[in-house]
């Protein structure tokens, strides 16, 4: 007879814990996972899959526009909301579907409901106690909530994707990735976007030279900016409208709608970490070592609660580097350095490895070669909207130490630059490497 129920049980069936559970069953382990929402966590339900297919649908405003420069004649083209929200909605309950059939074909067992840790090897999942030897946490994160009067009148990056119709108007909390995506999303869906910032610097951690051009051009769309401006309180009119004051304002701001995206705390609370002793840092995440390990032996973590790097890739990787290492025979560790990012903005934004001033933090002598252009198809529909390329080197070696793009599919482009930056490959490898044509990526190795 087997000690425990389960060699492994999994709180949390999102991109981390789903990777996880999965390996760890193909490496013969006997495997459980519960969630409380759906199969598949943020991203794929409330996240970066539903978020994109929306970027995809608010950039047809501009490719129907410029059609027309390419001889095709569109009539007037109208957007009905609902359409474009049902068939998101529709394709996320699909992947739903596909991620809970993945599990099962494993052979993980799939418990919907919440589940708390009662001790060490016991949880409680929905009223049912079940046993396992190991326990592996993978509950994510939630967006932010501002603390101060009115708060509950706007809403988040949650229920966004379930509007009944669009705001003529909207605020949108925050200078991160999620703020500048659903203010590109919302200005091409033809709301009035305010962009709301506490600070001064929009994308923090991004190359000046990508945030002072992602600004330059959200302005000129149309976005509104209001730096330097914290929340007071939110005033709920009667017409349904808002009224946000302003701290140190006396210019407060109205809208239909106030959108959060000010943080993603870690979901640590109600698992009964506290009762097992699972150390938490300050800002609620569980604190685990570079095998995911927190300081209890048996109880690992991964992903968005643990707060190290918030993106899936990165969760889908420290979830099979645990299942590999515990269950598989083969130990490795994820290597957090030279990670590539994203933003979904319009235009979009990509970015891997140093800004130029880390690099010449780290090594005083840097070489920084750009190229600032118009895509060919923005020449012929007459949209002066330039790209921008911008690579940083190490002067002393001539490695590449890091490759910054904003400009039309940066994203698909930069995974190259990615692999170039990570085997720090050099500058004159890049330039010998011959150009494919007529493409923007080639101007990445056309730079002189």
């Amino acid at each position: 007879m087997a000690k425990y129920d389960y060699d492994l049980f999994v709180i949390g069936a999102g991109s981390g814990g789903v990777r996880a559970a999965r390996i760890s069953a193909g490496h013969g382990a006997r495997v459980a996972i519960a969630e409380e929402h759906k199969v598949g966590g943020t991203c794929v339900i409330r996240g970066c899959v539903p978020k994109k297919l929306l970027v995809y649908g608010a950039h047809f405003a501009e490719d129907l526009e410029d059609a027309r420069r390419f001889g095709w004649d569109v009539g007037t083209p109208t957007f009905d909301w609902p359409t474009l929200r049902d068939n998101v909605l529709g394709e996320v309950e699909r992947l739903n579907g596909i991620y809970t059939q993945n599990l099962s074909n494993a052979g993980v067992e799939v418990l919907l409901g919440r589940a708390t840790i009662i001790d060490a090897h016991t949880l409680d999942v929905g009223g049912k106690k079940v046993t396992a030897d190991k326990i592996l946490i993978a509950t994510g994160a939630r967006p932010a909530l501002p603390d101060v009067p009115g708060a509950e009148h706007g809403i988040t990056s949650n229920e966004v994707f379930h509007l009944d119709k669009l705001p003529k108007s909207i605020v949108i909390a925050g200078g991160g990735y999620i703020a500048n995506e659903f203010a590109g999303i919302f200005n091409e869906f033809g709301t009035k976007v305010t962009l709301m910032l506490r600070g001064d610097t929009l994308l923090r951690g991004y190359d000046h030279s990508l945030r002072e051009r992602l600004h330059l051009i959200s302005t000129v769309k149309g976005i509104n900016f209001r730096f330097n401006a914290g929340f007071e309180r939110i005033e709920k009119k009667a017409d349904g409208g808002l009224i946000i004051h302003v701290a140190g304002s006396d210019e407060p701001i109205e809208a239909d709608m106030l959108l959060y995206a000010i943080g993603r705390p870690p979901n640590s609370e109600g698992l009964g970490l506290d009762t097992v002793g699972v150390k938490l840092d300050k800002a609620g995440a569980v604190i685990v070592d570079e095998h995911s390990r927190t300081n209890i032996d048996n109880i690992y973590a991964v992903g968005d609660v643990t707060n190290r790097v918030q993106l899936t890739p990165v969760a889908i990787r420290e979830g099979h580097a645990f299942a590999d290492s515990v269950f598989g025979g083969k130990p490795w560790t994820v290597d957090y350095d030279c990670i590539p990012s994203a933003v979904f903005s319009h235009p979009q934004i990509a970015s891997v490895g140093m800004t130029e001033s880390e690099a010449r933090t780290k090594f005083g002598s840097v070489k920084v070669y750009t190229s600032d252009f118009r895509a060919m198809k923005n020449v012929l529909a007459d949209r002066n909207e330039r790209a921008l390329y911008k690579l940083v080197c190490d002067a002393a070696t001539d490695k590449v130490v890091g490759a910054h793009i904003i400009g039309p599919d940066a994203a698909e482009i930069l995974q190259a630059m990615a692999i170039v930056v990570k085997a720090g490959l050099t500058k004159q490898q890049v330039d010998a490497t011959v150009a494919i044509h007529p493409t923007m990526a080639e101007e990445l190795v056309l730079m002189r």
